[in-house]
């Protein structure tokens, strides 16, 4: 597996718990956010001027820790990891083959980006400031949760970005250092219409594991309040489950927006409607 940076904030999610696939666990050094929430600061005022004249709030460490997602937000049986930085996935390691790609070949930049990105936890490019993540488990499917704040231009060229891949990327070929094949294939994802501005997709990554074809199932979700952004990464070998990507989306928005207007999230979550 070859090394990570250790600035990031977070490690892409993972499916650690089926023997023989292609799938692993890796361990990599790294740094990562905690799940353990500080009453304060939340949110810091900052010294530069908005562009309406008035000052922006800042996310601070400890607003970013605060506006986590817990157990207490999701329904069913999900379980909250403290390893979730370190989550790692082999099956989203490939080169595009350009040859067999179904679309454009000039397209092939933007999906092995996509590949990358998955890989290399930045489909929204660094964090400019402050982030946090929190993990989750739930038989063989996981969830990773972020809340980070970005520089704005690269934030809305990243959301611009994950908006093209549906087309670009619709479905291609990737090879791994073995030699072996794996499809992938990509299409858009619906998300709450929440925030300022959203994006959802679904990645499906298929390869081969043992005598059985393996396939990965991960829906991404996007959502951008002001300068900062959660992002959701859900799924695993069984496939995905919408509605708890989606009550995580929401639930996750609400307690940014809470943060960024200098309160305290709640303990609970609040009305599912």
């Amino acid at each position: 597996m070859r090394p990570r940076p250790s600035s990031r904030a977070v490690r892409v999610l993972a499916s650690a718990l089926a023997v023989g696939t292609l799938l692993t666990c890796a361990a990599c050094s790294g740094g990562g956010g905690s799940a353990d929430v500080a009453a304060s600061p939340l949110a810091a005022e900052s010294s530069l001027a908005s562009p309406h004249g008035s000052a922006a709030p800042v996310l601070t460490e400890a607003g970013a820790k605060a506006a986590l997602i817990t157990e207490a937000d999701l329904e069913d049986n999900w379980n909250q990891v403290k390893n979730a930085a370190d989550w790692g996935d082999e099956l989203s390691i490939g080169k595009v083959d350009v040859a067999a790609l179904l679309t454009a070949k000039t397209n092939a930049a933007d999906c092995q980006r996509l590949l990358d990105a998955l890989y290399d936890d930045d489909l929204l490019g660094q964090p400019s400031g402050a982030s946090a993540l929190a993990g989750f488990e739930q038989r063989e499917s996981r969830l990773l949760y972020q809340v980070a704040a970005y520089d704005r231009a690269r934030l809305g060229a990243s959301l611009n970005w994950l908006k093209t891949l549906p087309v670009k990327c619709d479905q291609f070929t990737a090879t791994d250092s073995k030699g072996g094949h794996r499809t992938v294939q990509v299409i858009e994802n619906p998300v709450p219409s929440v925030g300022d501005a959203r994006q959802g997709l679904q990645v499906t990554v298929t390869g081969t594991g043992g005598t059985e074809p393996t396939t990965l199932t991960l829906e991404l979700a996007v959502v951008r309040v002001g300068t900062d952004a959660i992002t959701v990464t859900s799924g695993g070998l069984a496939g995905t489950e919408s509605d708890t990507t989606q009550l995580a989306v929401r639930q996750g928005t609400a307690h940014l927006k809470d943060v960024l207007a200098g309160k305290t999230p709640p303990a609970q979550p609040g009305n599912q409607d």
